[in-house]
């Protein structure tokens, strides 16, 4: 399921970084084993800021954790093994944990346990990448083949960690300041200008970019100068073993506690101010204004917890329910494991993602899958995620006026939410794992042959 933007030409090797070069190692010629072989045997994958073992929904955790989880198992069960570098966040984890077989996940002591913001981690970069480097210096020459850095803070361990080891750096960015800054909230919070240059750096830096879209990809291009020629696209899958309908709507809302007969708008993520679970509250106190009779069919169950900005004021979407009058009818419930998460998205009527950026909204295709509709912000990789009037609506903006207009077309026609779940679950098929790993191999393989040919140049 990979892309590449228009007409992609011949790998390049990774380019010189201004006023950097001098201060790094040369690289080194590949291993006689990494030249043997095309495909990687094995891959440094960082993930600084948050933790694969960490629950989705809540602090930093969300899509990202769920991308990193299922495709280091996938890549696995193909026969590349990961091992996952992350920041240790208690005192009692283990040193290496193994996440599933072929998969390791390595916890790094960079500054305290807690108490860290994500805004503060940049002052640790190097504390991580020191912790990094020790764990490779315990192996053989030609331990790791290549390096798959996620986020911005990642790709900077990334980025010294493979020109030391002589070996590629892959990147996937998963958000982009720049793109969020273009369409922030009211009142958020925007991205610092140290994210930017540090964004431009990693996109000079790796062998390969990976978008998760198309819009991502040629956002990379357009907003960083990225070389068109190093740029793809993979989309993300989804677990199509746990996300499925399984046994129906009727089950899950009666394990959920859930009326049989309500109309069930979920919003299901962390909540703040990026991801708008305010505007489903307004669209929601709309329905019942313009129709009281839904007052006693409507349930708005919120599953997540407070996230990024959304922490400054954890109190702030229960507030407003009760200003709006709907505290009744919103039933907020924190983060759950993938099993129960499943469960909510098949007792839902419809999943409402008003998101302002998403780079490709994975929590939409879970909920396809499960046989449940979508009605979302027509922004990033939703439209890619949801094929409107088909699997679900887009909608343009963040009018909740707009949103309740969306959620009405299913309050008056009770077969519409069944017609679409199908459909919707038809479409999340095309959305495996398998997919998205196998198109991640062949990336990574392109980024191994690339890296040999700069590197037998510069050694004549």
């Amino acid at each position: 399921m990979s892309q590449h933007l228009p007409r992609l030409g011949g790998l390049r090797g990774r380019p010189r970084v201004p006023g950097a070069a001098h201060s790094l190692p040369a690289a080194v010629l590949p291993s006689p084993r990494r030249r043997m072989h095309g495909r990687p045997r094995r891959v440094a994958m960082l993930s600084v800021h948050t933790s694969p073992l960490h629950q989705p929904g809540t602090g930093d955790a969300g899509g990202m954790n769920v991308y990193i989880v299922e495709l280091a198992r996938q890549l696995a069960a193909t026969g590349i093994e990961v091992e996952i570098f992350t920041r240790a966040t208690t005192g009692d984890l283990e040193p290496t944990v193994e996440l599933a077989p072929g998969v390791l996940v390595r916890h790094v002591d960079a500054g305290p346990y807690e108490g860290l913001a994500k805004e503060d981690l940049p002052a640790q970069l190097c504390a991580f990448t020191h912790g990094v480097m020790q764990a490779w210096a315990g192996h053989r020459p030609g331990h790791y083949d290549l390096v798959h850095s996620h986020y911005w803070l990642s790709g900077h361990v990334g980025w010294l960690a493979a020109q030391r080891w002589g070996v590629p750096l892959v990147h996937t960015m998963h958000t982009m300041a720049k793109v969020k800054n273009a369409a922030l909230a009211a009142g958020d919070t925007p991205e610092p200008q140290a994210r930017v240059i540090g964004e431009q750096q990693i996109v000079r830096a790796a062998d390969r970019l990976i978008g998760n879209t198309a819009d991502e990809a040629h956002a990379l291009v357009h907003h960083y100068d990225a070389d068109p020629a190093r740029t793809s696209v993979v989309h993300p899958g989804v677990n199509l073993g746990t996300f499925r309908p399984a046994d129906g709507r009727a089950a899950a809302r009666a394990r959920l506690g859930l009326p049989q007969h309500a109309v069930v708008p979920l919003f299901a993520g962390r909540i703040q101010p990026l991801k708008a679970p305010d505007v489903l509250l307004h669209a929601a106190a709309r329905l019942v204004e313009d129709d009281p009779s839904l007052r006693s069919r409507l349930v708005v169950p919120v599953v997540g917890g407070p996230s990024g900005s959304g922490l400054a004021k954890p109190e702030r979407l229960q507030k407003l329910a009760a200003r709006l009058g709907i505290a009744d009818l919103v039933r907020f419930r924190p983060p759950v494991g993938q099993q129960e998460l499943a469960d909510w998205y098949r007792a839902a009527s419809v999943l409402v993602m008003p998101s302002y950026s998403e780079s490709f909204g994975l929590v939409a295709v879970e909920a396809q899958a499960c046989g449940t509709p979508v009605v979302a912000a027509s922004v990033g990789g939703l439209p890619v995620a949801v094929r409107d009037g088909e699997t679900g609506f887009l909608v343009d903006g963040h009018d909740p006026a707009d949103y309740a207009r969306a959620l009405r077309r299913f309050v008056d026609d009770e077969t519409l939410g069944a017609r679409m779940g199908a459909a919707a679950a038809a479409h999340a098929e095309d959305f495996g794992w398998d997919v998205a790993a196998a198109a991640t191999a062949d990336l990574y393989t392109a980024a191994l042959h690339g890296s040999r040919r700069h590197l037998r140049s510069l050694h004549g």
